[in-house]
């Protein structure tokens, strides 16, 4: 069957151009079991689905749920590709309720040891895959070019090229041993932004040097690790294209990906709900251009349920009616789309033969320990700390990337309470904080009286308004341990100043313990 829309006109719409399309369209849906529309649409050929947070159960029973959630949907298409956003760290999904049992990239950076990052993401592969699921955008490989970065941050693994090539490539070993494919993201490199492409467009003014010295290597990494997917950044890179985000510009996912990096995998985009593309040219059109552009599957994360994928499908199909995008090109994202499929159910098929055969000794007991290895402690003022009990504990808030969630849970407050009973709390935000930065800081010093005083905070460098509150409270309070959840880019302060690099519950449970052991001495 010709997919061109040359020679004479088919009906519309077309049934082969449908399945094509659905071949290469990856939607996210509502629910802990799959909804009808999905059914449907998976017996008609849907080639992939992806799950978010929204779709696991939460609770001892999570898993179960999980796994007969994924069995649902194979009962539908056996060959369906089913996709996670499951980074560990700050972005996960299977333990959105909890907050995850592994640090994230920027943790397993800083303690440097291959190994450790390669048992890790080991371990989330052994997870994923026992649960059904084929594939896994992560690891985060980006370098975190600039510490004023609002999405990336702790979910790179550092600043430093080459660290962050060594440990992409160890954390993609690690995760296809364990039977989940890995998908780098976000190419050609999201890290030297302080735009969050959720929300608009970053511009990248970097040159081609600087891009091939600093962005490319870990992608390089991932490749010769034995990636074969990569997921698209919605960036614009004037260097390359100065129209076109990366997601939709065929110079970098044809020019530069294919033909001067080599790499024949699965390219994936980035959500086309995004605003970085979305303002532009719309799901649809983001979905079109993509493809034509080099993409092989378009995620697509949003919530528009059936009406809103029917909409997108009809799209995909009929622009190659009209020649937007040629009927060859759609019919090749959708083998790509279906030969990856068929490796990544071989990958998980080939671990699991592997763990029959000879176990390894790491587990879900690696994460803790990696994340009592990330942490990092010093003691500025050298204060003790005063009063006597059970701390208070100031929890400075700022509004959750949408990558992140607004549903996971960070802070110290119940770690420190589950070591230390009689452990209060109280939340500082920002409205409060600048509007009467003497008052707040008031309030929070009489909260604590009497008794030792922490103070947390995330990413406080960034934030100008928690910088200024935490120096104004340790003026006051010497003694105040300050505990950074995210990047650490301020200087050191307090009577106990602790790093963890990121806002994992483990990375939470390993700076609870220290920070109790210094009230406790």
């Amino acid at each position: 069957m010709s997919t061109t829309g040359a020679g004479a006109p088919r009906a519309w719409p077309d049934p082969g151009l449908l399945r094509l399309a659905d071949g290469v369209l990856q939607p996210g849906f509502e629910g802990l079991t799959a909804p009808d529309w999905i059914r449907r649409r998976l017996a008609g050929g849907l080639g992939s689905v992806l799950l978010f947070g929204r779709n696991f159960a939460p609770g001892p029973g999570g898993r179960e749920q999980a796994a007969a959630l994924v069995a649902q949907l194979r009962a539908e298409h056996p060959d369906v590709l089913v996709a996670v956003d499951e980074e560990g760290g700050d972005v996960t999904r299977l333990e959105w309720s909890a907050g995850s049992s592994y640090p994230g990239n920027l943790a397993l950076g800083t303690v440097d040891d291959e190994d450790l990052t390669r048992a890790v993401a080991r371990s989330i592969g052994r997870e994923l895959a026992a649960l059904g699921i084929d594939l896994d955008y992560a690891p985060d490989a980006d370098v975190n070019s600039d510490p004023r970065n609002p999405v990336i941050g702790v979910r790179s693994f550092g600043a430093d090229p080459a660290l962050v090539a060594r440990h992409t490539a160890a954390w993609v070993r690690g995760l296809q041993e364990g039977g989940t494919a890995a998908c780098p993201k976000h190419f050609p490199g999201h890290g030297d932004t302080v735009v969050d492409s959720h929300l608009g467009l970053p511009t990248v003014s970097t040159d081609l040097a600087e891009l091939a010295r600093v962005a490319l290597p870990p992608f390089r990494a991932a490749a010769a690790a034995g990636a074969r997917a990569v997921m698209t950044a919605h960036i614009l890179l004037p260097a390359l294209d100065r129209e076109h985000p990366a997601t939709v510009s065929p110079r970098i996912l044809t020019g530069l990906l294919r033909r001067r990096l080599g790499f024949d995998g699965l390219v994936v985009t980035d959500a086309v709900e995004m605003r970085a593309v979305a303002d532009r040219y719309g799901q649809a059109g983001a979905a079109v251009r993509a493809l034509a552009a080099g993409a092989d599957l378009v995620c697509v994360g949003d919530r528009g349920a059936e009406a809103g994928y029917e909409a997108l499908r009809s799209a995909v199909a009929r622009a190659v009616v009209t020649g937007e995008l040629p009927g060859e090109r759609l019919a090749e994202a959708a083998d790509r789309v279906a030969a990856f499929a068929r490796w990544a159910r071989g990958l998980r098929a080939a671990a699991r033969e592997a763990a029959d055969g000879a176990g390894r000794p790491d587990g879900p007991a690696v994460g803790p320990a990696a994340a009592r290895r990330a942490l990092v402690v010093t003691r500025p003022s050298g204060a003790g700390p005063q009063g006597r009990g059970a701390p208070y504990v100031a929890e400075f808030r700022t509004a959750a990337t949408i990558a992140v969630g607004t549903v996971t849970t960070w802070g110290l407050a119940g770690p420190l309470a589950a070591l230390l009973p009689g452990t209060e709390a109280g939340q500082v935000g920002r409205e409060e904080a600048e509007a009467d930065p003497a008052g707040t800081a008031a309030r929070v010093c009489a909260a604590a009286q009497g008794r030792p005083l922490v103070l947390v905070v995330r990413d406080a460098h960034r934030h100008t308004w928690m910088d200024a509150a935490v120096t104004a409270l340790v003026a006051r309070r010497p003694d105040a341990v300050v505990v950074e959840l995210g990047l650490p880019g301020s200087a050191p302060r307090g009577g106990l100043y602790v790093t963890t690099h990121g806002a994992a519950r483990v990375c939470a449970e390993a700076a609870a313990e220290a920070v109790a052991a210094h009230l406790n001495h």
